[in-house]
């Protein structure tokens, strides 16, 4: 990947130059990602589809994305976990390809395939040699034409997906307390259920919701294809017309609703589980990626959270030798979110002391703000994460969608290294001050408990 690797080497030569040195000039640093360098063509169907395609000849490999606009947030009570759902079921099989037989063919010629849900989006790809580039088009077309939807089908697939519930979240710690977080913190907002969605609403969702789900999100003007990776853009480009270009238009979908209030006061809730520890998870809400000030909060996370030597691991884990494990967390979504952090406290220590140590590096980073040294460390850490993300044919995809859906077009990621690199001291100061208001704070917390109590 040669290409791939030059670019990431301009990006990270300004990062590490000097590790703790001042940013470079704007200038310098524009020139490292680019149009030019990074090159995407844009494309689209007469029936809504859009195409994103980014040529890399390095290796003789592609990546096959289609990136859904529709996720838990466009669900509502009674229908939640939809989303994830249809994730499952567009492996199972359309009109031309039995159930089960959609990876057979893929894995047949040394390609793969996976897929992911968020509260805002739903993907799905592919990789392997561009020798089964048409394989994968013709595949994705088919289940998006003519997903097989049959009553059997739909049955046992929802099985499979509550007992991923059962693993995932009713008996695991990190999936309750997130669950927990999240309903506590968000009473009206779409962020409310999550992703997997509420087991009553998975035992008790009709046929009839899911067929009219399907035919409203996923159809091809919800749609955006990237293609990545060794390719005759010419020759994508008619296939693309030739497998999708039949498939019909749908109506818009209603845009969700959020009509979340403000929070004026702190939340709390419990979760009594067996364990050895106490865990707790505070979230703060935070603003959505159309705030600028997403920037600011990232590289504000990385300065409490990012690795051994960050604020929070520093003071919990070594210093006081309270906790054996202290993160923080931030990442924009389309609707406004929650800045996070996760700490596991060390058999005998309580839930209480670790919320003070907590607290109070919260209140002296409001106070005097980052250090220098502090900065420019999350400065490279945010960056190298980004430059590192673009070096694989899937990296490159997935970088491409999540800017084309959360920023509204790709090309924004074009400027965001230069947007990192502008967070001064005094924003990551301000947005802290702005952010951690007890009053707008939500507190999980797993109360151990063991066996006999948990049976009664």
């Amino acid at each position: 990947m040669l290409r791939r690797l030059c670019l990431a080497a301009a990006l990270l030569a300004l990062a590490s130059a000097s590790a703790f040195a001042a940013a470079p000039k704007p200038a310098a640093r524009s020139a490292a990602l680019s149009p030019e360098r990074f090159r995407v063509e844009r494309d689209s169907l007469p029936n809504g589809l859009q195409i994103l395609l980014h040529e890399d000849h390095s290796v003789p490999a592609v990546c096959f994305f289609q990136w859904f606009r529709v996720g838990s947030r466009n669900e509502r009570q009674g229908i939640t976990g939809l989303s994830h759902f249809f994730e499952h079921m567009m492996f199972n099989g359309s009109a031309n390809v039995p159930p089960k037989q959609y990876d057979v063919q893929l894995e047949s010629q040394g390609a793969y395939s996976n897929a992911f849900t968020s509260y805002d989006q739903t993907a799905y790809y592919e990789e392997g040699g561009t020798a089964s580039l048409e394989t994968m088009m013709r595949l994705d077309a088919d289940r998006m034409r003519s997903l097989s939807l049959l009553p059997d089908l739909l049955k046992s697939e929802v099985e499979v997906v509550r007992e991923e519930r059962r693993f995932r979240t009713d008996n695991s710690v990190p999936g309750m307390l997130d669950e927990a977080l999240y309903s506590a913190a968000f009473v009206a907002s779409p962020y409310h259920w999550p992703v997997v969605g509420w087991m009553k609403d998975l035992e008790r969702i009709t046929r009839d919701e899911m067929v009219e789900y399907f035919r409203t999100y996923y159809a091809p003007n919800n749609c955006t294809i990237i293609v990545s990776g060794d390719f005759d853009p010419a020759w994508v480009k008619a296939k693309l017309r030739e497998y999708f270009g039949d498939i019909p238009r749908q109506a818009p979908p209603p845009r969700p609703v959020n009509a979340e209030p403000e929070q004026r006061g702190e939340r709390r809730v419990s979760v009594h589980y067996p364990s050895e520890t106490v865990t707790f998870v505070a979230g703060y809400k935070a603003p959505a990626v159309s705030d600028p000030d997403h920037y600011a909060l990232e590289i504000l996370a990385s300065v409490l959270g990012g690795g051994e030597s960050s604020r929070l691991h520093r003071a919990l884990v070594y210093e006081q030798q309270i906790a054996l494990s202290a993160d923080a967390g931030f990442r924009a979504q389309l609707e406004p979110g929650l800045f996070e952090f996760w700490v596991e406290m060390k058999p005998g220590a309580s839930g209480a002391d670790g919320e003070k140590a907590l607290y109070a590096e919260l209140d002296r980073l409001v106070k005097d703000g980052p250090t220098e040294r502090e900065l420019q460390k999350a400065r490279n850490q945010v960056e190298s994460r980004f430059v590192y993300t673009l070096e694989t044919n899937r990296g490159a995809a997935q970088m491409l969608g999540r800017y084309e859906q959360n920023h509204g077009d790709y090309r924004a990621l074009f400027d965001a290294v230069d947007r990192y690199r502008a967070v001064t001291a005094a924003d990551v100061q301000r947005v802290a001050k702005q952010v951690f208001d007890a009053r707008r704070r939500t507190v999980a917390t797993l109360v151990p408990e063991n066996e006999t109590e948990a049976a009664r």
